[in-house]
């Protein structure tokens, strides 16, 4: 029972005259209502997926049914057409700075914003991004935004610090030690060498594993292919190929064992960054990709 309605019933059966309890039962009715009502409304809320993609013009990728745009500036959340949220890019993971405030002072009030993601893949030892990156810092710059932004999401994408066959996220970044809303994950499963789903369960498994509950994930789905981007299979290197829509629609699926509706999800990229071809290229691989994610986007969109 929640903690108020149960607070009522204690006074309606232990206390006080008959009218006070009259009163009070009316009171416990209308927070039965509001309280269950909200839940109602947050389950509804819940059952709504967002689709977002890094890159590519507003126009483009609702053209593919995509709602969630990758946003920079003021100017671009302002620009987007009706019904098109913005996931603002800070690339901020040093703290409370100058500079993070900076960036996150022209959107405060915007009723186009959606969330901000904070960085890409931060590397709590440095290793392999440098610097490293403090829960710390990442939960004071999410803080700031709880309290200076009321409603906006706070994102990143973690970075697995195991391998394909044995991912790992402990001990790095989940919601306890950082404040932040939700975490994206992208086992990315098509390769030169292998297509295994089951990549999705082991990533999924060891994320659960640090602490980090399925409602806070975010399936981050792979729309890219060949170019310079290199990986390791088995501890032999590989490369990466891009999915073709029936490998896509078998991703879409295993994702949805874990996250069947998840508060957005991420289509990895819409712009090439390494010579690859990803979802908004041209050729004839990437427009059948595209309409597939357009089925998906538009079946479980607003």
């Amino acid at each position: 029972m929640k903690p108020a309605i149960a607070n009522a019933y204690r006074l309606i059966f232990f206390g006080g005259s008959m009218i006070a309890r009259m009163g009070i039962l009316c009171v416990s009715a209308l927070l039965i209502l509001l309280i269950y009502g909200q839940a109602k409304l947050s389950a509804e809320e819940n059952g709504i997926t967002l689709h977002y993609t890094s890159g590519g013009s507003a126009a483009a990728i609702a053209a593919a049914g995509f709602n969630l745009a990758d946003v920079q500036y003021v100017e671009q959340l302002n620009a987007l057409p009706p019904g098109m949220k913005g996931l603002i890019w800070l690339d901020e993971s040093s703290g409370v700075t100058p500079r993070f405030i900076a960036k996150v002072k022209p959107f405060i009030g915007n009723p186009k914003l959606f969330g901000f993601r904070l960085c890409d893949e931060p590397d709590i030892t440095g290793k392999y991004h440098s610097p490293a990156v403090s829960p710390a810092a990442l939960k004071a710059e999410a803080d700031w935004i709880k309290a200076n932004v009321p409603g906006a999401v706070t994102f990143v994408t973690l970075m697995d610090m195991g391998s394909f066959e044995a991912p790992h996220f402990m001990n790095t970044f989940n919601p306890v030690n950082t404040g932040i809303d939700l975490f994206g994950l992208d086992p990315y499963p098509v390769r030169g060498k292998v297509f295994d789903l089951d990549f999705i369960d082991r990533t999924v498994e060891a994320a659960v594993a640090a602490g980090i509950p399925l409602n806070k994930i975010v399936p981050v789905f792979q729309a890219f292919g060949g170019g310079n981007w290199r990986t390791y299979t088995g501890g032999v290197r590989d490369v990466y190929k891009l999915p073709t829509p029936d490998q896509a629609n078998q991703i879409f699926a295993r994702w949805t064992t874990y996250a069947p509706n998840p508060v957005f999800d991420f289509a990895y990229a819409w712009g090439s960054q390494n010579g690859d071809t990803k979802l908004g290229s041209a050729s004839p691989e990437a427009l059948s990709l595209r309409a597939a994610f357009k089925a998906h986007n538009t079946a479980h969109s607003r």
